[in-house]
This record gives C-alpha cells, structure tokens and sequence, in this order.
C-alpha cells in the first residue's frame, strides 16, 4: 500500500484546522523501573463504562492544555465502549479523595499493548507521581503475554513528554504529521485552552 507523503516545504491548512508533529514509541522487553518517591495515599481507582462522566472530567484536566480532544468528540456510547472493554484497562490516579492522573492501557491488539492515554493534571506535574504511575504501567502492561508496548506523544504534549518517555524504556520509530479540527473551534474544548497554541478564526 502506497503512503502518502509530504513534500518538502510548507503546508498552509485549511481553516479551522491544526497540524500536530507525532512520535512513536515503542519497548519489546520490559526495562528496569527507575526510583519512584514514596507518595503516601495514592490508590488506583478502576474506571468503567459506569464511568463515563468521571472519565471525562479527568480526561479535561489533564488534557484540557494539551490539546486532548479525542474522547470528548465521541458518544457516550462509544466512549463506554472503550472504557468498558475488557481488554481496556482504565485507571483514574487518587490522592486524598482526588483525581489527579490518567491511566489507560489498551490490549485489544493480540501480543500487543498500546499506552493509549497517560498523564497528570497539571498541579502533579514535576511531583514525582508521573515516575510512580509509569512504574505501575510498565508493570501491568507486560504482566499479560505481550511482545510489544508502545505509545505515541505529539507536538502539543508536555513538553517533558518525549523525553520521559525515552527514560521510561520507550524509543521512537515513527514521526508522523496529524492534521486535525482545532477543538477550540469545534465546541469540545474552551477557547482558553491550550494558550500556548495560536487559535485562528476564533477569540480568546
């Protein structure tokens, strides 16, 4: 199958949309945790389909500054779905009675294990409890009979990001360019979000 390439240069974008640099990342062995600092009062809490709204506001205030969008485009069927699958497993990060990370591990592809949401809100961040939350990823993705972890970050992350990855055993292999609506336009986040990202065709 051919792929469609970029040629070199630049690329205007239509109206209302973003351009979004991703990296791949991908382990086939499991690495050796890195030191985590001991937190006490953290527990994981299993999030379900019975979960959908607490999803979603987690789901916000992680990713509401980072350009997060993707569940909060689908129905609430869909996005029960996913969570509900067996072969999902969903896990909001609790402190004293609050939410204050994301977890989501995804073993619908056979062998393998996709990192499909991982982060904190934005008060966590930089405490050590990104490390500690890595460590029970690593943990539980290869515990299931797996070959291959893998993870995507792009342009709008945390600017950490690609680099924590890299340190949790991940390496790239893949860059891709995704060009998607702007959120902000489209009603699914708030026209504040994202400072740090232009918004063309609309008002702060």
């Amino acid at each position: 199958m051919n792929e469609a390439r970029l040629n070199i240069g630049y690329h205007p974008l239509p109206p209302g949309c973003l351009a979004n640099v991703v990296t791949c990342l991908e382990m086939t062995v499991r690495p050796e945790n890195r030191p985590a600092p001991p937190v006490a009062g953290l527990s994981l809490a299993r999030l379900d389909a019975g979960h959908t709204d607490r999803f979603r506001a987690l789901f916000r205030a992680v990713g509401q500054d980072i350009m997060w969008f993707s569940r909060l485009i689908l129905a609430e069927e869909a996005l029960a779905a996913i969570i509900g699958d067996p072969q999902v497993e969903c896990f909001a990060l609790v402190k004293d009675g609050a939410d204050l990370g994301l977890l989501e591990l995804d073993f619908r592809q056979q062998g393998q294990c996709e990192l499909s949401f991982f982060g904190l809100v934005p008060s966590a961040v930089g405490t050590g409890l990104g490390r500690m939350l890595m460590n029970e990823a690593l943990a539980r993705a290869w515990a299931r009979p797996i070959s291959r972890f893998w993870v995507h970050t792009c342009s709008f992350d945390h600017p950490g990001a690609l680099a924590f990855y890299q340190r949790s055993g991940f390496r790239p292999y893949q860059v891709m360019v995704e060009v998607h609506q702007d959120p902000r336009l489209t009603g699914h986040l708030p026209p504040e979000a994202s400072p740090q990202v232009p918004l063309i065709g609309g008002t702060r």
